[in-house]
């Protein structure tokens, strides 16, 4: 039976490589997919991944319609055998449910590759949808790593290196940007909570197993 199934995990974690993995794999057994794409860092109509793979793909806009794309390109007599969609994070709601409707009623597989929540560890809305609707979640076991070295579960969004908590939910950035870009770094719940990014860690020279103490626990220590 054909499949709605949402790859997550947090930024750097393979992603994209399992993405055009998939494609190759399918595409060297004769298979026809479509690639859908938004906000790549390689630019609009790419998938890539950081490996340095890359293909081409369609860009989504805000007003695409999956299930109306994938009808139309039919009846035109293209093929498709499955679908692809990278970024999945950034669809609506309503893009998800036509992603749902390309499974049920065209009979398509569909595979869609996402981090789950932002830098404020909210839930992004097409994230949110595709754990509601999908048929199968694959968290990716590729782990991210946090700079202390724990397992990665959080992204953060860094300016200057340092952590930040304000600001639209989507911002197009990556990891490794110039430090005065908007950039992207995973942590550990733990660091991501202390907002202690590798670049404030290795300003401050702390230790990751010092804890933040505040005012009435230091009180507090000074009277015992």
């Amino acid at each position: 039976m054909p499949e709605l199934v949402f790859f997550s995990g947090t930024m750097d974690c393979g992603k994209s490589t399992l993405a055009l993995q998939i494609e190759h794999n399918r595409s060297a057994r004769g298979l026809e997919g479509m690639i859908f794409a938004r906000d790549d860092r390689a630019g609009a109509g790419k998938l890539s991944s950081r490996l340095g793979l890359v293909t081409e793909a369609i860009e989504v806009a805000d007003e695409l319609d999956f299930y109306a794309h994938l009808v139309d390109h039919l009846s035109q007599g293209g093929r498709a055998d499955y679908v692809i969609v990278d970024e999945a994070q950034f669809l609506a709601p309503e893009q998800i449910d036509q992603l749902a409707r390309v499974v049920d009623d065209l009979g398509l597989d569909v595979f869609a590759f996402g981090i789950t929540t932002d830098f404020r560890t909210k839930l992004f809305p097409g994230s949110q949808r595709l754990v509601e609707l999908a048929d199968r979640i694959e968290v990716l076991q590729v782990e991210a790593l946090c700079w202390c070295g724990a397992r990665a579960t959080h992204n953060a969004r860094t300016v200057g290196g340092h952590m930040v908590v304000e600001g639209a939910q989507v911002v197009v950035g990556d990891v490794n940007q110039a430090p005065d870009e908007v950039g992207y770094e995973v942590l550990c719940r733990r660091h991501h909570r202390r907002r202690m990014t590798a670049a404030a860690a290795h300003a401050s020279a702390l230790s990751p197993d010092v804890l933040p103490l505040d005012g009435d626990t230091v009180g507090t220590l000074e009277r015992s």
